[in-house]
């Protein structure tokens, strides 16, 4: 038998929703398995599905819809007509980088006097800080632009205007009760905010910001709004979905310099770059910077016209990606000996390890915190906080990563008082306290996790987006699956349940065996499933037996020859699984004993398994009914249908009763 690792949530399906999938298939000239897609992800009409697949530039909403963008642009163009100097002032990380790229570039293209100022992860951490709000008015900085900051820092924007500088921000995290008094305002999220899209990056609100003072879509920026999109896992999903579709065009066609050069030293194929690219190739490098040096070697990748400067500074760029790498493991190592610990000291008190893990260290790098958090969830699956410490001082700054169903912004909201700084939201957030807070903070931590999660929420889900065949999983659908993308957060690339289905073959694959390859249906019709350090599995499926397999469909291109392909997440196999049947197939297995007459019972099973295309554990239930209710009879090895049975319900079996109660019982718990 073969478990499977993680719950599968199979999204429901209604007759309902397959009538609108037919009527799409219809109007958009759709395979059927597409357009049960667009249903499943709520695009169920044809406008709602063709703006998805097809929708551009004349989607985009109106920046001015933005609360407090006209604010904004009218205090800009008073900068720029009286030649106050502005400063533009982002994040550390890529959507940060991203921002303050975007903004550098419009501001060179409107002639506009400015600079830009990025705080040093480790010395500075997030966000407007005084000291840096003085060396501004030093410089003589009239006007401050956030981006991808500033919605919090309520107490450091009136501190600004008592030196007589004013603030615009644009961000787009959570808005506190508080929001700062500056010159203008512009996140979607805030109260009051009409506009009607909620999930832009911080980027994002700066392209709108750019939109409205170039009264144009400047989509020749839309690489680097891409990027920063991905990378801070902004839903793809309305303008989103464009801003990536256009920037993933423009990267193929025309990437600027910055962008060449990073492919270049990452070894990224840009003429076949995907959001998944931009995700694991590009963006880690970009991060890199803030993480181990400082933001602006990345903003000068971004904004530089020079190839030469460009790829001195992408190589750069990768190489500190590649020490970002082996601290992050070396933070990993120490995290999970100090988890282990703290697991083997609740055995040995006789109690259950925390439910949330809280882990520090003196020294570990702030910097790369996130990514070890993000480590220790996928390792373990419980919400996971990782804080450095500041030997001398005490303060630990930290970053969470969350599973679903805690929210860690709810969380660090009802621990405030023991926090000096916190942000973020469901999934991610970071902090600032004490360390003689640490332990009361693990506490109430563990007191709200055991409050807010089920038995459930402790075990991986899965989300499964519908059932299919291997008949669907044909290459004219899977091509025509690359209309949804691009694939990320908020619309993931499908995940498919194949059901029951046939095993034609297994083996193992690959350096050592590691991996698993698997032939999925029968005849010649086969799909072919590959498992990534799945190898160890194919000890315990047998060819011939009826599995389930849950994966995502791609092209296996190879020698010039293209075949459907099945990435496989994740397999069960249970051999003492009875798969039941419907009263249709009842009676067409019993016509064909009718047929047969009286017939050996040896090889019998097998015999009417291959003529009624059911397995041979069907099979064996369908006798065993048919036996009970005295349709049939077996004698001295020989079985032959009764000549005038008994009218019976198969439900008035015992036996029939029983396989039904438990197949249901087998399909709420897979379905749960």
């Amino acid at each position: 038998m073969i478990q499977r690792k993680t719950r599968w949530a199979v999204a429901p399906w209604t007759a309902d929703d397959e009538a609108k999938a037919k009527d799409l298939a219809a109007n958009l000239s759709l395979p059927p398995l597409v357009a049960r897609l667009l249903v499943q992800r709520g695009f169920d009409d044809t406008e709602a599905a063709e703006r998805f697949l097809r929708g551009g530039v004349e989607h985009f909403h109106d920046p001015y819809l933005l609360l407090g963008m006209e604010a904004a642009v009218a205090r800009i163009k008073r900068a720029a007509a009286s030649n106050e100097k502005i400063r533009i002032y982002g994040d550390y990380d890529a959507d940060g980088v991203s921002s303050t790229s975007l903004l550098v570039h419009l501001f060179r293209s409107l002639n506009y006097e400015f600079d830009y100022y990025i705080p040093h992860r480790a010395l500075e951490g997030y966000g407007l800080n005084k000291k840096a709000i003085e060396l501004a008015a030093e410089e003589g900085i009239g006007l401050i632009v956030t981006v991808d900051t500033g919605i919090s820092a309520v107490e450091e924007i009136d501190y600004a205007k008592q030196l007589g500088i004013d603030v615009v921000v644009t961000d787009h995290h959570e808005p506190p009760e508080q929001i700062p008094n500056a010159a203008a305002v512009v996140n979607p999220k805030q109260e009051g905010c009409a506009y009607p899209f909620k999930g832009l990056a911080g980027v994002g609100v700066a392209f709108k910001l750019a939109h409205a003072l170039l009264e144009r879509p400047p989509l020749e920026w839309a690489d680097i709004v891409s990027l920063g999109t991905v990378a801070d896992l902004m839903p793809l999903k309305d303008e989103n979905r464009i801003f990536v579709r256009c920037g993933l065009e423009r990267l193929k066609n025309h990437a600027g310099v910055g962008f060449r050069a990073l492919a270049e030293a990452g070894g990224i194929e840009l003429d076949s770059i995907t959001a998944t690219g931009i995700a694991f190739g590009m963006a880690p490098r970009i991060n890199a910077a803030g993480r181990l040096d400082h933001a602006k070697r990345a903003v000068e990748l971004l904004t530089t016209d020079d190839y030469d400067n460009a790829i001195l500074t992408a190589i750069g760029l990768d190489s500190l990606n590649k020490e970002r790498q082996r601290v992050v493991e070396s933070i990993v190592k120490e995290a999970e000996l100090q988890w282990q610990t703290k697991c083997d000291d609740a055995a040995a008190a006789n109690a259950a390890p925390p439910p949330v893990i809280v882990l520090s260290g003196e020294g570990w790098n702030v910097g790369v915190i996130g990514i070890v958090a993000s480590k220790l969830l996928e390792r373990n699956y419980k919400p996971v906080i990782i804080l450095g410490i500041d030997e001398q001082t005490g303060m630990c700054k930290g970053s969470a990563r969350s599973i679903e169903g805690f929210d860690l912004h709810a969380a660090l909201t009802a621990c405030d008082e023991l926090l000096d700084h916190y942000g973020g939201h469901q999934a991610a957030a970071g902090m600032s306290l004490h360390r003689d807070r640490l332990s009361e903070f693990e506490q109430k931590l563990g007191e709200l996790a055991a409050e807010w999660l089920s038995a459930d929420d402790w075990i991986p889900k899965t989300s499964v987006d519908l059932v299919c065949s291997v008949s669907e999983a044909t290459l004219d659908t899977i091509t025509e699956l690359s209309q949804l993308e691009p694939f990320g957060m908020g619309n993931p690339s499908p995940r498919l349940l194949f059901q029951k289905t046939e095993l034609a073959d297994r083996r193992k694959i690959g350096k050592e065996s590691r991996h698993l390859k698997l032939s999925l249906g029968s005849g010649r019709r086969l799909l072919d499933g590959i498992g990534f350090s799945m190898g160890m599995l194919a000890e315990g499926l047998k060819p011939g037996s009826k599995i389930d397999v849950v994966g995502e469909l791609s092209v296996n291109e190879w020698n010039g020859q293209r075949k459907p392909q099945l990435q496989l997440h994740d397999v069960h196999f249970d051999p003492a699984a009875v798969e039941f049947p419907e009263r249709e197939q009842f009676g067409k297995v019993y016509q064909l004993l009718k047929q047969l007459g009286q017939v050996p019972l040896q090889g019998l099973n097998a015999r009417l398994s291959k003529q009624s295309g059911l397995s041979l554990e069907t099979v064996e239930l369908m006798l065993a009914v048919f036996e009970e209710l005295q349709f049939i009879n077996r004698d001295n090895g020989l079985m032959h249908a009764a000549a005038s049975p008994q009218k019976r319900d198969l439900a008035t079996s015992e036996r029939y009763r029983e396989a039904k109660a438990q197949f249901e019982a087998t399909q709420m718990i897979m379905n749960s």
